[in-house]
């Protein structure tokens, strides 16, 4: 290959595992105030039973390439309902705006009962101003035109009044909008987090690190080839403070949550090291930084898959186009088990699977009292028995990954994705469902679907490059 043509591919792939979509943590039940620790509850009927709701950012829609939209399967007694899904773009009815080549609707979502209601609303959103689509006993409908930017978006009650706020980015900084948020897009009030250029937050995780029952926020910041230690920002009665303390640690992405049930959220995020433009060729690791009253404790813990019990073997990459594993470049949060004790769910999208090159896979590991450890962990990809599919050279199975009880029996069901899957086309993307069981994860009444099952453009979509939560 010429050095050009290698130049392209690093820059492509680089693009996509460098980069991981935004990322918010455990989210409380719409309109009740943050539980440490909670299941994310997306629920956009109020039926409880949770639900997906799939990006597909370079959708094709009214013959404009790139357009994007979001598919929503909402769940079941029976699981995910594919036999129901909802097709949400800029030509569907009561969505404002018109659809554009490369907007990429959908890149970004946050999920939250922003108005108060007791159903789940959807932020969406990316190179255009974002639209909330109301969520309703029949589904979402509606839509509103919010007036701040859109290529970041994290949601949770930074305030504790119980109601959904808002984190947007802008050019000055962060814009948080805090709840209830009105159907003309109007918030109670606002607030900015200013920020220099080199340290704009590249994603953002939400969730209760002090255990006080209000939602915190952790950013994580590169620029351009360097990357900047994470930063905690507590959450309190005024909302966000405008001060921060550092993590400690390098990392991208990551989920708060309460692994070890001690009633102070944890951050994990995969870390990565200062200088990030490396990070394609990275085997990957997580950092799990423990909470405390004051926020990131001291206490903290790396796991990776030479860890004790961890399947797997951690591979890095190199020059030559053989990139790393990216162990925890996706990472989602839930109780899998129902032993009340939060689970992890890590994407490995640059995993080998024997010959076959980024296939990609994920890799469950569970909480405990002893905090995160490699103990019990699972691992699965398209040619594990009774996962449908073929591993497939370039799939990146695992790029994104959601934890849910769309079926409502106490246990977390993962939601994985491969936005690179070939169906009719390239790169058409699929995602498949996984049941929580005691157990762990299991692939009895496993679902898989795609863009084409559902109805939706197919081609070059990319369906499930992130899911909304």
């Amino acid at each position: 290959m010429s050095q050009p043509s290698r130049r392209r591919a690093v820059a492509a792939v680089a693009a996509l595992l460098a980069a991981p979509c935004v990322v918010s943590g455990a989210l409380a039940a719409p309109a009740v105030a943050a539980t440490t620790g909670a299941t994310p509850v997306v629920d956009f009927n109020g039926d409880g039973y949770a639900d997906l709701a799939v990006s597909a950012p370079n959708g094709t829609v009214s013959g404009m390439p790139q357009a994007g939209y979001v598919s929503v399967v909402y769940g079941s007694s029976a699981g995910a309902d594919t036999a129901h899904p909802q097709l949400i773009t800029r030509a569907t009815a009561g969505v404002p705006g018109d659809v554009s080549e490369y907007d990429t609707f959908g890149r970004s979502t946050a999920a939250r009962d922003l108005d108060g209601d007791g159903y789940t609303d959807l932020v969406v959103g990316h190179y255009s101003t974002p639209v909330v689509l109301w969520g309703s006993a029949s589904g979402l409908s509606g839509g509103t035109v919010l007036t701040t930017p859109s290529s970041r978006l994290a949601a949770g009650d930074f305030n504790g009044d119980g109601y959904g706020d808002l984190v947007t980015d802008s050019d000055v900084g962060l814009q948080v909008s805090y709840g209830p948020i009105s159907r003309t897009g109007t918030p109670a009030s606002t607030d900015t987090l200013p920020f220099d250029e080199e340290v704009d937050p590249r994603a953002i995780a939400v969730g209760d690190m002090t255990g006080d029952g209000v939602d915190d926020m952790v950013t994580t910041h590169s620029f351009e080839e360097m990357q900047y230690k994470s930063r905690f920002w507590a959450g309190g009665k005024d909302g966000l403070s405008h001060t921060y303390k550092t993590t400690g640690y390098y990392t991208v992405g990551g989920v708060i949550t309460d692994v070890n049930k001690d009633g102070y959220s944890d951050f994990v995020a995969l870390q990565v090291d200062q200088v990030s433009e490396t990070r394609a060729y990275d085997a990957g690791a997580i950092r799990v930084v423990y909470g405390s009253a004051s926020g990131p404790s001291t206490r903290t813990a790396k796991i990776t898959q030479d860890t004790a019990g961890v399947p797997g073997v951690s591979e890095g990459g190199d020059l030559e186009l053989n990139y790393g594993d990216q162990f925890g470049y996706s990472l989602a949060a839930g109780d899998v088990t129902g032993d009340g004790y939060p689970d992890i769910a890590a994407g490995v999208p640059g995993e080998d699977v024997g010959s076959v090159r980024e296939a990609g896979a994920i890799v469950l590991l569970k909480g405990s009292a002893a905090g995160l450890t490699g103990s019990g962990a699972q691992a699965f990809h398209q040619s594990t028995s009774g996962v449908p599919g073929i591993s497939e050279k370039g799939d990146y199975f695992g790029r994104s990954v959601l934890l849910g009880d769309v079926n409502a029996n106490n246990r977390a069901d993962l939601a994985v994705a491969a936005p690179n899957e070939d169906g009719t086309y390239a790169d058409s993307g699929a995602v498949w469902v996984l049941r929580g069981s005691k157990a762990g994860l299991t692939t009895t009444n496993i679902t898989s679907f795609g863009p084409r099952s559902l109805g939706a453009p197919e081609k070059g979509a990319r369906f499930g490059d992130s899911f909304a939560r």
